[in-house]
């Protein structure tokens, strides 16, 4: 198949609308250092988008090339060449994964890969990151980089970043660690597939009560002598699930938080009560608030594109009526016209990117930003 590109639905592959969200991603990427336009580029032109074997040789092509450049930097003394071909490397073998089933021997080979940069990274990043370990009762410890704010000074305020179910951490380390770093803030990116290539992600979903994780991830952050337990936020990426605004509704010690405040759990009350899947205006008024936003404490910003899962006017029916019962709560959807539309702010995560952090740095009183 050819690379044909309709910018007006953004559909690179009209055939292959998940390629097309992937290279999507890839090319916001670059505003962030995850990539380069001109090897996105080069990649997608090579590519038979009917075989996803074509999408894994082109990207793990260049993602192996960025890896190797970052080594020969690194053994040359160029640290600064060396994280950036790094990060574009993770970005590439993340993308070469996507199509395959975390079994698939391809899938686990781009993963370790991609592991493998993100410690190159830590390791040689200032002040140097690290990889932890967070116990989890009943599941699996979950891994996580820690990346401190600086080497020394008083306790830091932090922020948590995790995804939905199924994202992973290392795209953490390009796509948002400079704007903690810049803010002051500490930042510990995590996700649930725990250590090791061939995650057993699919035993997390099968248990009970994931939203647990949120407060064993917030446990290990307050009890480093370097944070401030006072000043801690959380990001859900991409939030396609109430994942963290379950868990936060259940640990009052977050400072702010940036999620779907519970969106996702209504949406799902409101298909059970109509089998439409529909959540037609006024609904939400019907069904009241549910509990997860009734016991959500800090302040929260909803941040999403008119073009993403959920139509923007039921967001805006739902920031109402938290609004109504006292919260704080913030709302920001961003329009096509500025860009940053599409679900998880794909088409221009820098954008939004700025906005959250802003807020986020608010909340926690940095002062400076």
């Amino acid at each position: 198949m050819g690379f044909d590109v309709d910018l007006q639905s953004w559909a690179w592959w009209p055939e292959r609308e998940d390629l097309s969200i992937e290279l999507t991603r890839l090319l916001g990427a670059a505003q962030e250092g995850g990539s380069t336009i001109a090897e996105c580029y080069v990649a997608a032109t090579r590519i038979d988008s009917s075989d996803d074997h074509s999408w894994y040789r082109e990207w793990t092509r260049i993602a192996d090339a960025n890896y190797q450049r970052g080594n020969a930097a690194r053994d040359s003394g160029h640290l600064l060449t060396a994280k950036s071909n790094w990060l574009r490397a993770i970005s590439y073998y993340q993308s070469a994964a996507f199509p395959f089933d975390h079994t698939d021997e391809d899938h686990q080979a781009a993963i370790e890969n991609m592991r493998s940069c993100a410690r190159d990274y830590l390791e040689h990043r200032s002040p140097s990151g690290e990889v932890v370990q967070i116990p989890w009762p009943g599941g699996y410890p979950l891994e996580a980089y820690f990346l401190p704010a600086s080497a020394s000074g008083p306790p830091a305020p932090a922020i948590i970043c995790i995804g939905e179910p199924g994202q992973r951490k290392e795209e953490y380390l390009y796509k948002v660690a400079r704007y903690a770093s810049e803010r002051g803030m500490s930042l510990l990116a995590v996700d649930l597939h725990g250590a090791g290539p061939e995650a057993r992600f699919e035993e997390l979903l099968g248990g009970r009560h994931l939203e647990t994780t949120i407060g064993h991830i917030m446990d290990y952050l307050a009890e480093r002598d370097d944070i401030d337990p006072d000043r801690i936020a959380i990001l859900a990426d991409g939030w396609g699930s109430s994942f963290v605004a379950r868990g936060i509704a259940c640990d009052g010690r977050f400072a702010a938080a940036v999620c779907d405040g519970g969106i996702w759990d209504l949406h799902e009350r409101a298909f059970l009560i109509d089998r439409n899947a529909q959540l037609e205006p006024g609904m939400i008024g019907r069904l009241g608030l549910n509990r997860v936003a009734r016991n959500i404490s800090c302040p929260v910003l909803i941040a999403t594109g008119e073009r993403g899962w959920l139509k923007a006017e039921r967001v805006r029916e739902l920031y109402g009526h938290l609004k109504a019962e006292g919260r704080d709560v913030t709302l920001k959807i961003f329009s096509s016209g500025e860009t940053a539309a599409m679900q998880g702010h794909a088409d221009n995560p820098t954008l939004a990117n700025e906005y959250i952090f802003d807020w986020i740095a608010s909340r926690l009183r940095i002062g400076g930003c």
